[in-house]
């Protein structure tokens, strides 16, 4: 049925549920999975200041975090003796980088959680679930 599965993470508690759900749905399909953080970049808020200390610390603090989001998914996997890849990207429009992976990666299946760590404000705004739902022609399975 399914190959390749993409599981993006934010490190929520809800994406790991998703992960860890994810690779047993992986495991059961024999399908590869392709565990996916996004990174915000770094930004002055569009003031015209050299910072390049600050966004050295951002990258590397930004950096740990995905790591620590991504070794959670290897972790899990690698207990079900399910085959990962991870990938980290910086982008804005965290759905946007979603999709563009799932394409690159030739995935079959998105499986991500409901929602993530942008709580109240993904629900004003649109949660970026919702927004891979809109814009993606890859099936999505959204687990709550």
């Amino acid at each position: 049925m399914y190959k390749h599965i993409l599981i993006p993470t934010d490190g929520s508690e809800l994406s790991e549920k998703a992960i860890t759900n994810g690779v047993a749905l992986a495991k059961v399909l024999g399908a590869e999975i392709t565990a996916l953080t996004v990174m915000e970049p770094w930004s002055t808020g569009g003031r015209p200041v050299s910072l390049e200390r600050p966004r050295q610390f951002y990258e590397e603090r930004a950096n740990e975090c995905a790591h620590k989001y991504l070794q959670f998914a290897v972790r899990i996997a690698t207990r079900a003796g399910a085959p990962i890849n991870t990938e980290q990207v910086f982008n804005d429009h965290p759905y946007e980088a979603i999709i563009e992976a799932a394409k690159a990666g030739g995935c079959d299946l998105i499986l991500m959680a409901s929602h993530g760590r942008r709580g109240i404000k993904a629900l004003v705004l649109g949660s970026e679930t919702t927004k891979v739902l809109t814009h993606c022609t890859i099936p999505v399975l959204v687990h709550r």
